[in-house]
């Protein structure tokens, strides 16, 4: 399915990862990329995750941002069904500081990637998703060179309010 619009769909594997999972909704946003976000969870509801990364192409779909906690297996089973690229977010959690959930992300099995930021790392995750769909939209790679020039812009006047601070 084409579309003259970057989609891309946000899962997260609990309505608890939402405060972080927030952050690539910002992000996608303001770079104007439509998207949709699900709650959908790797254990509870695996029929659901295969069904959905399976459709996902022909829903328009061309990147998956899929957040997790704990075992984190979301994004790894969503990855296992499609050939979209992948984003994973690992969650932190209370037992582990999150490691656990970095660990389950990162440490996929060779041929079947997922892309893994931080852990709470959505709005890398969003800038990442902005980053591969610039490829085809030319527009985004414009928006991202002017949302890197604001990021600079700000450290120079951060670094000048300092220096007139301390001096």
């Amino acid at each position: 399915m084409s579309s003259d619009k970057p989609k891309a769909a946000v899962i997260m594997g609990s309505d608890s990862d939402l405060p972080v999972v927030r952050k690539t909704i910002e992000v996608l946003k303001a770079f104007e990329i439509d998207f949709e976000v699900n709650v959908i969870s790797a254990h509870r509801t695996p029929d659901r995750a295969a069904d959905y990364a399976k459709n996902a192409e022909e829903k328009g779909f061309e990147v998956i941002i899929a957040a997790a906690g704990k075992a984190a297996h979301l994004p790894g089973v969503l990855a296992a069904f499609t050939t979209l690229p992948v984003i994973g977010v690992p969650i932190k959690s209370s037992t582990l500081d999150g490691l656990d959930s970095l660990l389950s992300i990162v440490q996929m099995p060779s041929g079947i990637p997922v892309a893994t930021v931080a852990v709470d790392g959505a709005e890398n995750a969003g800038l990442l998703a902005v980053q591969i769909l610039s490829v085809k939209y030319g527009y985004l790679r414009d928006k991202l060179k002017a949302y890197k020039e604001s990021m600079k812009e700000a450290v120079i006047e951060k670094d000048k309010s300092v220096r007139k601070e301390v001096f």
